[in-house]
């Protein structure tokens, strides 16, 4: 159940609680559509899905007649009071959509690349974390030190033995290469990923299977 179901049924006997993994994942993908939106002046939600369904559940107002406004402020505080994310995460997604986004024919072709990134990203801490992942939960400082040196060694590292490894490492650089995020961005984004899935039930706990 993702967001906005559990927005509309919090009294209901629902196993995982509002702010989990899947939230996180849909509210990344509502704030970049409705920066795509506000940007580059799109009017047809049935481009942007996640945003459809966040602003008609949600009925966010559209502000001053422009779609993508007001619902991006309305994600980007939800995501600060939630879960605590800094300004400095919404402005390089800010930045990568201004550098990469200019016409409304890359809007698909961008979206599509940062969900190629997230997935093989995911997959490759998963694999690279493996038992690291199994530490608990309250050794936030180890587990985010963990997390910036396995993200420093995705995009420095050139030195891994497995060709799975090595083929999913150079999809991963070369997504970022055009979205451009810093690895501190990348960073945060992974712990924050991490965190939440520790915290869903056990049988569906695998970290790979996180997706934009």
């Amino acid at each position: 159940m993702g967001i906005i179901q559990k927005l509309f049924h919090r009294g209901s006997a629902s196993e995982e609680k509002v702010g989990g993994m899947e939230d996180y994942m849909t509210l990344v993908k509502v704030y970049f559509q409705a920066t795509l939106a506000s940007r580059l002046g799109i009017t047809n939600l049935a481009m942007l899905p996640d945003l459809r369904v966040f602003k008609a559940t949600l009925h966010v107002p559209t502000v001053n007649n422009k779609l993508g406004i007001g619902e991006k402020n309305r994600c980007r505080k939800m995501m600060k009071e939630i879960y605590h994310t800094e300004d400095d995460f919404f402005d390089e997604i800010d930045k990568s959509i201004k550098k990469n986004c200019k016409r409304l024919q890359d809007t698909q072709g961008y979206l599509l690349q940062f969900q190629g990134f997230t997935q093989d990203l995911m997959m490759l801490v998963g694999n690279l974390m493996k038992f690291k992942l199994r530490m608990p939960g309250f050794f936030k400082k180890a587990l985010y030190a963990m997390t910036e040196k396995t993200v420093n060694d995705i995009f420095t590292k050139n030195d891994f033995k497995e060709p799975d490894v090595i083929k999913t490492v150079l999809a991963v650089r070369q997504f970022n290469k055009r979205l451009n995020f810093s690895q501190k961005w990348v960073t945060d984004f992974v712990y924050q990923v991490v965190m939440l899935a520790k915290k869903e039930p056990k049988p569906k706990d695998e970290i790979g299977r996180a997706h934009v």
